[in-house]
């Protein structure tokens, strides 16, 4: 009897995948939680996430969601997958999606631990071999970070076909932490609780090869010290990519910070395949970068503006006032808020205070009226007969040379963002237009 050949995935029946896997067309090991490899193998890494994912349901939902992949039908998965007619590459993981007996849709993964980078020429090897079998999707996981799963740390072209989304470590590691918070999105099942946290210590350890971000990438150091010298920077300089590059990926890892912090998931401004040239152009000409933390429920997003000329970060929110009072009634409501902010948190406020600017949205007005915090008395006499529509609470920090050290500079900004955080956003409220009353006759 003739072997059936090989030719696709997608589509075929459940017994005709395992007939393939009794025949070794197809290789294949099933994903174990508990797998016998070394710890930090990156193979015991794919193990282990592709079990978490099989064995937790709001884990897997999550993840899903964020690769786009269905979440009904039967799953399986599997580790060290190779297709060996097609190509002798191995894949480090496969999920497979069973549907009345046929497979409707299938993932391939790609991983990396520790320092190790997602490997261009690897997910190109990979992507040819999914659009010869008919898979839709490839995902790559390693400790670089990206705005967005649909982001890739890897410039490549992709086929109409497929789907290319990368996971962060520390963004999976976060995605686990937040479903064991008291939320509308924890885990039910007592015993899926457990495996989440152990999956998580395993995580934890410093030996798994999980990473966070760690430190700037090199060329960071030399575009602010050319920015420093005066030197002209360039749109083609592999440094300022890499600068911003670094900014993109620490705007992440500061949001994942803030996310396991608060038990929700805090987004990072977005980006879509014109923001590196876009963030490029803007460092070029005016030595500036941005960036937006937005938290759910807060005041308002947390802005964020890092000047290379004066080595300067700060982070702003914005407030709505009373806008049915005049511009004196304004000015001490904002007031109060910041009496209401030393006062709930008196510790981190005082701290952070004396570095703290207050600037009032002038309508009409090109520019904003600042004071320092200790300048609050002289508000009213530079709006008089002006009209506040906002307030703009800045916290500005001088990093000094720290603002060029590929690792001092990452330390800086996660206290600065924590501190503003609990010193000024958690205790500020916006103005809310009252209902409309009723009027009898």
């Amino acid at each position: 009897m003739l072997k059936k050949k090989l030719t696709k995935l997608v589509g075929i029946k459940k017994e005709l995948f395992d007939s393939f896997l009794e025949s070794s067309q197809i290789k294949a090991q099933p994903a174990y939680l508990i797998p016998t490899l070394k710890t930090g193998d990156e193979m015991a890494l794919t193990s282990i996430f592709l079990s978490s994912l099989r064995l937790i349901d709001e884990f897997r939902e999550g993840i899903f969601k964020d690769i786009k992949l269905s979440r009904s039908g039967k799953l399986y998965y599997y580790t060290e997958v190779t297709f060996p007619e097609i190509s002798p590459n191995r894949i480090d993981g496969m999920i497979i999606n069973v549907t009345s007996g046929s497979i409707k849709e299938a993932a391939f993964f790609e991983m990396k631990s520790k320092n190790n980078g997602i490997d261009k020429n690897q997910v190109e090897t990979y992507i040819t071999v999914a659009k010869k079998l008919g898979i839709q999707t490839m995902v790559t996981v390693s400790n670089e970070f990206v705005s967005d799963p649909s982001h890739s740390p890897i410039n490549l072209r992709i086929p109409k076909s497929i789907s290319l989304y990368h996971l962060s470590w520390t963004y999976l590691l976060t995605r686990g932490q937040l479903l064991l918070f008291k939320n509308d999105f924890n885990i039910k099942d007592e015993d899926q609780i457990e495996i989440m946290r152990e999956v998580l210590s395993y995580l934890e350890s410093p030996l798994s090869g999980v990473l966070g971000f760690m430190q700037m990438k090199p060329g960071w150091k030399e575009v602010c010290e050319y920015v420093k010298a005066g030197k002209k920077i360039r749109v083609s300089d592999s440094n300022v990519e890499e600068t911003v590059l670094s900014w993109h990926e620490e705007e992440k890892d500061v949001a994942l910070l803030l996310s396991r912090k608060l038990g929700v998931l805090v987004k990072s401004s977005s980006k879509n395949p014109n923001s590196l040239k876009t963030d490029i152009k803007r460092l070029v000409d005016t030595s500036i970068l941005q960036g937006s933390l937005s938290v759910k429920n807060s005041v308002s997003d947390i802005k964020i503006r890092l000047d290379f000329e004066k080595r300067t970060v700060s982070m702003s929110v914005k407030i709505i006032p009373p806008l049915n009072k005049g511009t004196v009634a304004r000015n001490s409501w904002i007031a109060r808020q910041l009496e209401n902010c030393s006062r709930k948190s008196e510790l981190v406020f005082g701290t952070i205070s004396k570095n703290i600017w207050l600037e009032s949205d002038i309508k009409f007005a090109r520019e904003n009226i600042k004071v320092k915090l200790s300048e609050l008395d002289e508000l009213n006499d530079l709006t008089k007969g002006k009209e506040v529509q906002a307030y703009h609470v800045n916290y500005l920090s001088d990093f000094g040379v720290s603002f060029s050290s590929v690792k001092k500079f990452i330390t800086l900004m996660d206290k600065m963002a924590l501190d503003l955080y609990e010193g000024v956003v958690q205790n500020m409220t916006n103005w809310n237009k009252p209902a409309p009353k009723l009027e009898r006759n």
